[in-house]
């Protein structure tokens, strides 16, 4: 279903359903940056991956008109508060920090946070063991948060505007490692660059940086929003369309611990 499909379906549910002249549209932000298997764009510009397919039958079955806003995403928090975007859905965990200023919807997605590092290098996802190694996070993420707390006192710390590029410097050797979320890795690893690295290990969960899963993120006070949405993840995880459509992306379940 293309958004234009889903704009169209869920407009004329709105106006079946609340006698509605015309919806107005939700702008959801995702972040600009790919990050595949979740977000990016195909040869032909047009956004894929499993977390957009996941906003269109969410939007579905919330009965919203949902129009996908790319955002960079150091700044897709100041453009939801700014009103430019209407709620974030890219893969933003929940965390008390980030519940300061804004609210999240029920999470609709939560798996471990991993170190990937280089096949010939031994290491866990220990402080000790990372200790004298050089460390890529992508920044103004949980895990650049994460790393300056628990690895920095020992650890070499790179930043990188997206994983991608902390991937390729991992790959060509320039770190020694990165800290991800573990299915975002999963695409690398498969991939012929990938070859040279491993998942050394789970990360000690801290929810108060890692949070309790992946929810969409809505300015305070947007109630409704926030509801309609938690609405539209139920449906989708009852009827089966959740499953359905992480079947096509993912070996393994991704809702829960």
């Amino acid at each position: 279903m293309t958004m234009k499909t889903l704009a169209l379906a869920a407009t004329t549910a709105l106006i079946a359903a609340g006698g509605m002249a015309q919806a107005d549209t939700v702008r959801i932000g995702i972040a600009a940056e790919p990050y595949p298997p979740f977000t990016s764009p195909d040869a032909a510009g047009n956004w894929v991956g499993w977390e957009v397919e996941i906003i269109e039958a969410v939007c579905v079955a919330a009965e919203l008109d949902c129009e996908l806003t790319p955002t960079a995403w150091d700044g897709i928090i100041p453009a939801l508060l700014s009103g430019r975007i209407d709620a974030i859905m890219t893969s933003m965990s929940i965390t008390a920090d980030r519940m300061e200023t804004i609210d999240f919807s029920d999470p609709y997605y939560n798996t471990p946070t991993v170190i990937v590092g280089q096949r010939d290098i031994e290491m866990d996802a220990s402080p000790e063991s990372l200790a004298g190694k050089v460390l890529g996070v992508q920044v103004s993420t949980i895990h650049q948060t994460y790393a300056q707390t628990y690895f920095e006192a020992e650890t070499e710390l790179r930043t990188y505007q997206t994983q991608d590029e902390a991937n390729q410097d991992l790959a060509a050797g320039r770190i020694d490692a990165t800290q991800a979320d573990s299915l975002a890795m999963d695409d690398f690893l498969a991939s012929e660059a990938g070859q040279c690295c491993e998942v050394k290990g789970a990360v000690a969960h801290d929810e108060a940086i890692l949070g309790s899963g992946v929810g969409a993120g809505v300015r305070k006070g947007e109630d409704d929003l926030r509801e309609a949405l938690n609405r539209g993840i139920a449906t989708i995880l009852e009827d089966g369309t959740y499953e359905e459509i992480t079947e096509r992306y993912f070996a393994t379940s991704i809702y829960g611990n």
